[in-house]
């Protein structure tokens, strides 16, 4: 079963060809590990468990990766930015994501990939590099507009809302300064000519720190496709014993929430504690928004936001429709 993974447990995963041959392995048990997948080589000479490896998440692949990268570089170790530095900020990384790390060079030398590791002729200003867990990576916001130059519409919405989440939203409160701060941040490291920029504009603008799951960011570009543009997210709900509660998504002129059942919710440990409760606890809070309300409300999971259709084919069996 996947699960989210800390920094400092991805840095005491990582094992040296040293550290394990210390253990009694032989060179040829060794390659027989890693042939059989009992090991998996993320590095030169850097190794994980391959069990431990297989219960990941993309998030916690990348950031094994890249310690091991810069358990193998000298000095200050490299700048990591792109994927690498999303997963040093806690961003989730959405759909297929290619295991290079990515860092930035100032040299003038074209961007080149060696052994695994993406280097980025990037131009950066002092305040566009900072030390997250020790490591020189890119700032928040310079890195989701990298990101946003790089990666399919999906995976930018995902990591954008989550950016503008942890610099703007408390609790369920939301500091529209900070918002306005973030997508002024954004316009300025929007250079004009740079590829990709036009996407990274749109990102700047399209953010919502009220999306609380890559799940959720995702169908809200979904609806957003699909012409939707009267929703809300994270409808305050005050139930009948004065319980209160939060829709993900409102359709005003349906009278009906929308909730995003993805599988996070019922495999992470610090959301819930087991599928069961999980099941329970939305059942009674369904119940109890859907009493005090009146409203209806549709379910969906990720199955239903591959594509805009998919979402749009669930949405109409409940009479959920985009207007005109």
């Amino acid at each position: 079963m996947s699960r989210r993974l800390s920094f400092s447990e991805a840095w005491d995963l990582v094992r040296s060809r040293e550290d394990v041959l210390d253990t009694g392995v032989t060179e040829r048990e060794l390659g027989e590990a890693v042939a059989h997948g009992r090991l998996r080589r993320v590095h030169r000479g850097a190794y994980v468990d391959g069990e431990v490896w297989d219960q990941l998440w993309p998030e916690g692949r990348q950031l094994v990766r890249v310690c091991a990268v810069r358990r193998a570089s000298l000095g200050g170790g490299p700048v990591f930015s792109h994927l690498s530095a999303a997963a040093l900020w806690g961003l989730p990384l959405v759909g297929p994501i290619r295991d290079d790390v990515h860092t930035a060079i100032r040299s003038r030398r074209h961007s080149r990939t060696e052994a695994g590791v993406v280097r980025h002729q990037m131009a950066l200003d002092e305040g566009d590099i900072v030390r997250r867990h020790g490591l020189r990576c890119t700032s928040l916001i310079r890195t989701v507009v990298d990101l946003a130059r790089l990666l399919r519409p999906e995976a930018v919405v995902a990591a954008g809302d989550a950016a503008l989440r942890m610099v703007s939203i408390d609790g369920h409160e939301v500091d529209h300064g900070e918002v306005d701060a973030w997508r002024a941040e954004v316009d300025r490291l929007c250079v004009a000519g740079l590829r990709g920029v036009r996407r990274a504009r749109w990102i700047g603008a399209f953010a919502d720190g009220r999306a609380q799951l890559p799940g959720e960011s995702v169908s809200r570009l979904q609806l957003h496709r699909l012409g939707f543009r009267d929703i809300d997210l994270q409808i305050p709900v005050v139930g009948p014993d004065g319980a209160r509660y939060f829709a993900d998504f409102g359709f005003p002129r349906s009278q009906a929430f929308g909730e995003f059942d993805g599988e996070d919710k019922y495999r992470d440990a610090e959301l819930r504690t087991t599928a069961a409760d999980a099941v329970m606890a939305e059942k009674h809070r369904e119940d109890e928004i859907r009493g005090v309300t009146g409203w209806r409300v549709v379910r969906w999971g990720s199955s239903h936001i591959r594509t805009p259709e998919d979402l749009g084919r669930r949405l109409a069996a409940f009479g959920i429709r985009p207007p005109g």
